[in-house]
């Protein structure tokens, strides 16, 4: 079984269940080591004293926190616990509320939630009590010296943690020079909603994949052989200014004509498939899975 990252307990009012965080993303990234370019030898990142290069070893590192320029408050751990107020082994959920009322700013890493021994039950009976009230449970717990908010949901026979970020952290958007809603001409904005539709499809999420690491791993083990790799040259770059919208728009559309979509009535079934499936299970739960 997988190696659980942190260990504790789901509380929420009397009740307390013990459980484990396990990570449910992976980073299939290449990594990539320093060299020095001369003899491609390994390059050392070294931890020494800003003002005279010394090495300092990981023992003798101690947090500190610049409240002036050159001036620190350093923080124990026992400071970091007493900050914690007792959350060290808790996940303490505040709220259940509506998935749909969640914007999707707010969501960062998702996590699966497993029970430990003896939680079984309980994990159970909790999950299927979220399923069928269509809640997302609002908890909050520390994790690596940070207090995070986080999102409880189910999503098949799991509860998902996912971390939210504070509202505090998202950028209103009202700082940004935005146009008004009634800004687009009725035609065009047909002839755009004509364009979206005809690029409607099912959400598959293993349709999309990462061309650029794809491409990077067959540079890679094409050196490794003492090979160079050709990859295809890429298409014509856009240009960077549309100077007709509608020439644009109906020149998409054409490019559309000929290719396999949905007809109208598939469309029309398709959206209130969607819209069903909306109304039961809740918009976060295709998200995540």
């Amino acid at each position: 079984m997988a190696r659980a990252i942190w260990t504790g307990h789901l509380s929420f009012g009397l009740v307390n269940i013990p459980v484990a965080v396990h990570v449910a993303v992976r980073d299939h990234q290449p990594r990539f080591r320093l060299l020095h370019g001369s003899d491609h030898t390994p390059v050392k990142i070294l931890r020494v004293r800003a003002h005279d290069s010394q090495p300092v070893a990981w023992e003798d590192l101690v947090k500190g926190y610049e409240y002036s320029r050159g001036h620190y408050v350093v923080l124990s751990k026992d400071d970091f616990k007493a900050a914690a107020v007792g959350k060290t082994k808790r996940v303490d959920i505040l709220d259940f509320v509506n998935a749909e009322d969640i914007d999707d700013r707010f969501f960062e890493t998702p996590y699966y939630l497993a029970p430990a021994k003896g939680g079984e039950e309980a994990y159970a009976l909790l999950r299927e009590a979220m399923r069928e009230t269509e809640r997302i449970g609002i908890a909050k717990f520390l994790l690596r010296d940070k207090l995070h908010l986080a999102g409880i949901e189910v999503i098949d026979d799991a509860l998902v943690l996912t971390l939210l970020r504070f509202a505090d952290e998202l950028v209103d958007v009202d700082s940004l020079d935005l146009p008004p809603r009634k800004a687009a001409h009725a035609r065009e904005l047909e002839m755009a909603k004509s364009l979206v539709m005809s690029l409607a499809s099912e959400w598959k999420p293993e349709k999309y994949t990462d061309e650029y690491r794809d491409n990077l791993m067959r540079i890679i083990r094409g050196k490794a052989k003492g090979k160079k790799v050709v990859l295809p040259e890429a298409g014509e770059e856009p240009m960077a200014e549309v100077i007709d919208l509608m020439e644009r728009l109906r020149q998409s559309l054409g490019a559309r004509k000929g290719q396999s979509r949905p007809t109208a009535r598939r469309q029309r079934t398709a959206a209130g498939a969607r819209t069903a499936k909306a109304r039961t299970t809740g918009k976060r739960k295709g998200r995540a899975a």
